[in-house]
């Protein structure tokens, strides 16, 4: 039998699959301990996280058992996976469980920011009614989304995309322009820069590496079409949040949609407060009900198999 340390939440069914078979410690909120998140994973032989859990330096080191690190998501930033796999520990990522939760996150946030209708509840509710201010909110029909980065989160966005009658042009670093993928869900392969010359929703879906940190700087963004939302579910280091902010506040950019952020949870005075047109959530665009309980099945399925 085999300990099991679980840092942050997974669904219930997921842990009750590992405790069956295996001793299981089950805590969301130890990720918020230091001190005992280093003293548990100490005797575990696997650790199951999510994004906030730092699987490097003075707690990778404490990891003296660990042969398995399973992560609810497909994220791996906050794994140290080179030093992992020089140890000789398995990193398992939930691979495609919560593709349809992001996909879909980036379709309503495209649809509400393009659409601009959906925050004046408080004004009609007060007895204002801005009619005219909201009646020339766009349409997503015939508009042009832009997918930067074409995983299989890309890919299930366009089909969705096209399904309301978008055009998609994708650019992938890694996937040549005759890839098969592209043809498939039925988007165009361009460069970056025609992507963001074109696109009227561009959306960021590449990892954050070396090459992707602050893809999206002041001139990038300048170099958008004026009044093209943006929006982020990959990862906050991808964007310059003060560019960002300028680009709102001077209305090049239409609107946008930030899900993840350089400091993660955002601190109170950030350049992105007040932006108009702006919708901010807490790293949530991956975690549904559904997508949770496919991510943990995932994970616990695999981490299972690799005990046996």
């Amino acid at each position: 039998m085999s300990r099991i340390v679980i840092s942050e939440f997974m669904d219930e069914r997921a842990v009750a699959r590992l405790r069956d078979a295996h001793d299981v410690l089950y805590d969301p909120a130890l990720v918020d301990d230091a001190a005992r998140l280093h003293a548990e994973g100490a005797g575990a032989d696997v650790l199951i996280v999510r994004n906030r859990t730092q699987v490097r330096g003075e707690l990778l080191a404490a990891l003296a058992k660990v042969r398995i690190v399973g992560r609810l998501g497909v994220g791996l930033d906050n794994i140290d996976v080179a030093t992992c796999e020089a140890r000789g520990i398995r990193v398992i990522p939930a691979s495609g469980a919560n593709a349809l939760s992001v996909a879909e996150y980036v379709i309503a946030t495209a649809m509400m920011l393009l659409r601009g209708a959906y925050l004046s509840s408080a004004d009609v509710a007060s007895g204002a009614w801005p009619r005219g201010a909201l009646g020339n909110g766009r349409e997503v029909g015939g508009k042009t989304l832009g997918l930067v980065g074409f995983g299989s989160i890309g890919q299930l966005t366009a089909r969705l995309a096209q399904g309301l009658g978008m055009d998609v042009i994708a650019c992938d670093a890694v996937l040549a322009p005759e890839h098969p993928a592209f043809a498939a869900s039925g988007s165009r392969s361009v460069t970056l820069a025609a992507l963001c010359a074109q696109a009227d929703v561009v959306s960021l879906h590449v990892p954050l590496v070396e090459s992707t940190r602050r893809l999206f700087d002041a001139a990038r963004i300048a170099s958008m079409k004026r009044g093209a939302v943006l929006i982020n579910t990959a990862r906050g280091g991808v964007l310059d949040e003060a560019a960002l902010a300028a680009a709102l506040k001077s209305g090049h950019l239409g609107g946008a949609a930030i899900d993840v952020f350089e400091n993660e949870p955002l601190p109170a005075g950030s350049v992105l407060a007040g932006c108009p047109n702006l919708v901010l959530t807490p790293h949530i665009a991956g975690v549904s009900a559904e997508s949770n309980e496919r991510v943990s099945s995932l994970i616990a399925q695999r981490v299972l198999e690799e005990l046996r």
